[in-house]
């Protein structure tokens, strides 16, 4: 099957997401994805004088590889994957997944094992710090499920995300990154919420497509310490297979002191990970017109047009406020109306009311503009 969308995609995220030169080495990471997809992806590599490495993985297959991991056997695959990673300029990785749970009943010391001996060192450190990397879903059926949309549908709501105008976008979201420069304290008002912390000489980094696909958010991280009141959360959030709805915690002095959802227990065997779990690695503002709701996968729930996410764990190099954990756990909130409403506030001026931003200068990061 020939599908000019499919060349389009590609096109993308080896011109303007990686923007692979000759001569580069590339990995690509192909989860659960069509074949022609990935074939779609290496001529494009191809054409653009770049040598391709490619990794194939499939759901059940690193299911079964975790529910057995040993110590051992996770650093072997570590090794073997931090020298791939070590290797290349580049890294495309495209997430397909027939069943979001797949990951659900694998152990959590097992799960512990991939986050410390192969997520961290390999993804963490080396490819987010260390190359130009993309990372994206695919539309699968599972996925239109999820979202609750038709296969037909979804695919077509999916390609007219991932590949709008990004450049568009840059330039729109110049006068928040500008912004939020020069702010010291937020404040995050809505139903069941009311936070306040810093983000003073923190970095501000906009999100525009290099990436993730799809793309649109402009993040930054608060003051370890600085996060005061509590937060609840009205999108579903999944990690480690786990569907937690209704999450709300506390907080005080920056660290986690309550945290509940529907699968409380589970909320906090996460949130006991590390001591860096129980604090905040990043906050951010989101703005894709094209993402309305939750659909129970991050790469999309956390760019919704008038949400923001607030992440236990990790800190990211390019915004850090110090927090270190293996833990990077992306909660979204969403304040359109039809969803409670809720603002923000930069030191007392409000900027957002209702998901729409009210400053003249971030207008253009309303949907209407942004389309």
């Amino acid at each position: 099957m020939h599908d000019s969308r499919y060349e389009k995609l590609a096109k993308l995220l080896v011109s303007h997401s990686t923007k692979l030169q000759a001569g580069e080495n590339v990995l690509i990471e192909a989860h659960d994805i069509p074949a022609e997809f990935t074939v779609a992806l290496l001529r494009q590599v191809q054409a653009a004088g770049a040598n391709p490495m490619l990794n194939l993985r499939q759901g059940q297959v690193t299911r079964a590889l975790l529910q057995g991991a040993s110590e051992e056997s996770m650093k072997l695959n570590a090794d073997v994957g931090l020298y791939q990673m070590q290797q290349v300029q580049a890294y495309i990785g495209v997430r397909g997944g027939h069943n979001s749970a797949e990951l659900s009943d694998v152990p959590g010391e097992r799960m512990k094992l991939y986050t410390r001996h192969w997520m961290h060192p390999v993804h963490l450190e080396q490819r987010v710090k260390k190359t130009r990397w993309c990372v994206l879903r695919f539309p699968l059926p599972s996925m239109a499920q999820e979202a609750q949309m038709s296969t037909e549908a979804f695919e077509q709501f999916y390609f007219d995300v991932c590949t709008m105008d990004y450049a568009k976008m840059q330039e729109a979201v110049k006068p928040l990154q500008a912004l939020m420069a020069q702010t010291d304290r937020v404040r995050l008002v809505g139903p069941g919420t009311d936070l306040s912390f810093s983000i003073k000489n923190i970095g501000v980094i906009p999100c525009y497509g290099t990436h993730n696909i799809p793309d649109g958010e402009c993040f930054t991280a608060p003051i370890r310490d600085s996060v005061q009141g509590q937060i609840s959360f009205n999108c579903p959030t999944i990690e480690h297979g786990v569907t937690h709805e209704d999450v709300k915690l506390n907080f005080k002095d920056g660290k986690i002191i309550e945290a509940s959802s529907s699968d409380t227990a589970k909320l906090n065997e996460v949130l006991d990970t590390d001591d860096g779990a129980r604090y905040i690695g990043e906050f951010s503002i989101a703005f894709n017109p094209y993402i309305t709701k939750p659909m129970k996968d991050i790469l999309f729930d956390e760019k919704i047009a008038g949400s923001f996410h607030f992440t236990p764990g990790q800190a990211y190099e390019e915004a850090d406020n110090g927090n270190r954990s293996e833990v990077h756990w992306d909660m979204v909130c969403i304040q359109r109306p039809e969803f409670g409403g809720g603002e923000i506030y930069f030191d007392g001026v409000l900027i957002r009311k209702d998901g729409l931003f009210v400053v003249e200068e971030l207008q253009g990061l309303n949907p209407e503009n942004l389309k």
